[in-house]
């Protein structure tokens, strides 16, 4: 079965058939959509049609199956649930083997069609297989299933026990959310990336900032860039509160989906997936131009600065890895930086690229290769150390990280100070040894 074609409306079938009587903001009109109503107002709340639920090894079979023997009740709709294997992966000790054995085993007693085993992270690997297009309402099992929001879907994280409500009833309720829209005008500099974006972002509105709101992202700025950078402004999303990261889907999008294997039928009426002109929204401005590469320090993404802040800070381990930092853009851009170069003698680079694709195609591009010679070390395609499983960090060690979050405990023992910044950043400071502005560099 054609991994990229869970059961849907088309986008042309459901914007024509939806019009609406005030102007609405795309989480709105997805929202409308997937409520069965012309439209919808702030506040207002809905049972609304899932398109798309997708749950991992750890919060999936292992917590679902129990529950639902107890209601003796089934999967809704097996075409519309994916199952992704990505924390305990690889079996590192008993505890694991067990996990990812249930998982195995319950996929198959339940006959879904739709697994991806260890083949990268969620949230990377779920667009990639085409399961994801413009007006799909969906929900994940995952804190950053927001990143969807990238391709104009309104997708967010539930825990286990709504999970169970979705995959028995193929509903949720939703409250209609304000949409906070973020506008960035201008061109990023050398050495500066959506990471620094979003790091800024939320040192400017705090970790609550787009609590229980939809965030935006809309301006020239977004519109330049790549479909892999929009899912990490959608992926941080998460670390202001939003329920959903959106970026209206253009030209980028849907090259990104046509290659993924999406149906030119699937795609048509994407335009309508948009706000209104005249939508209830409230802005906030930024200059990219004006963006310098950012840092945040232990143990907040919200504790930010310009890296000129963090400068004289040595390092035991620079990371690229996670959904947030390590996919094939993020790859690309850390071997710009170490290409002839080799990392600082007392510093190790680990690397685990976000996806088996991304890292077969930075294999054949030569970037992998380039991480090699400089020294990298790389790990399995996995949510590894930003999740706390395997790989994680000793007593006292620094760590400067591509991953979303830095908080105390979360990639080893408490000691462990983790600074957060870009690609870019993280592999200048492994050739220096100390946290490092890449644009000197660059330069």
């Amino acid at each position: 079965m054609n991994p990229a074609s869970p059961v849907h409306s088309s986008l042309k079938e459901s914007a024509s058939t939806l019009p609406t009587s005030s102007p609405q903001t795309l989480a709105q009109k997805i929202i409308a959509k997937a409520a069965g109503v012309p439209s919808v107002r702030v506040g207002e709340v809905f049972n609304c049609a899932v398109d798309l639920a997708m749950f991992h090894d750890s919060s999936g079979p292992r917590r679902l199956e129990p529950m639902l023997k107890e209601l003796g009740a089934k999967i809704w709709d097996p075409q519309k649930v994916v199952l992704v294997m990505d924390h305990y992966v690889p079996e590192r000790d008993e505890d694991s083997k067990n996990i990812l054995r249930i998982t195995r085993e319950v996929a198959k007693s339940w006959q879904l069609p739709h697994v991806i085993d260890s083949q990268g992270i969620c949230h990377v690997v779920l667009p990639e297989r085409g399961h994801l297009r413009p007006g799909m309402f969906c929900v994940g099992g995952d804190s950053h299933s927001p990143t969807g929001g990238a391709f104009g879907c309104y997708m967010f994280g539930i825990g286990a026990t709504e999970m169970l409500g979705v995959v028995v009833t193929g509903e949720i309720w939703i409250q209609v959310p304000r949409t906070l829209e973020m506008n960035w005008t201008g061109r990023l500099g050398p050495g500066v990336m959506a990471k620094d974006m979003m790091l800024h972002m939320i040192s400017q509105m705090g970790l609550n900032g787009g609590q229980y709101q939809a965030m935006e992202f809309t301006g020239e700025t977004v519109q330049n860039l790549s479909m892999r950078e929009r899912m990490t402004l959608s992926n941080l999303s998460a670390e202001m509160g939003a329920q959903a990261g959106l970026v209206a889907a253009d030209h980028v999008t849907l090259d990104y989906l046509r290659q993924a294997g999406v149906k030119e039928e699937d795609l048509e009426g994407f335009e309508f997936w948009a706000s209104d002109e005249h939508a209830d929204k409230e802005r906030q401005c930024f200059n990219a131009s004006e963006l310098a590469p950012q840092v945040a320090a232990p143990h907040s993404p919200a504790n930010t600065k310009p890296v000129g802040a963090y400068t004289d800070v040595a390092i035991d381990i620079a990371y690229i890895g996670a959904c947030t930092g390590a996919k094939l853009d993020d790859l690309r851009a850390a071997a710009q930086v170490l290409r002839g170069q080799r990392i600082h003698a007392g510093t190790r680079l680990m690397v685990a690229p976000a996806s088996a694709k991304d890292q077969r195609i930075a294999q054949e591009e030569g970037v992998m290769q380039t991480l090699i010679d400089a020294g990298a070390h790389i790990l399995p395609n996995s949510c590894g150390a930003c999740a706390g499983y395997g790989g994680t960090f000793e007593d006292n060690m620094t760590v400067i990280s591509s991953t979303a979050r830095n908080f105390k405990a979360r990639m080893g023992p408490a000691s462990v100070q983790v600074y957060l910044g870009s690609p870019y950043t993280v592999a200048a400071s492994a050739i220096r040894g100390k946290i490092t502005d890449v644009r000197e560099m660059l330069s």
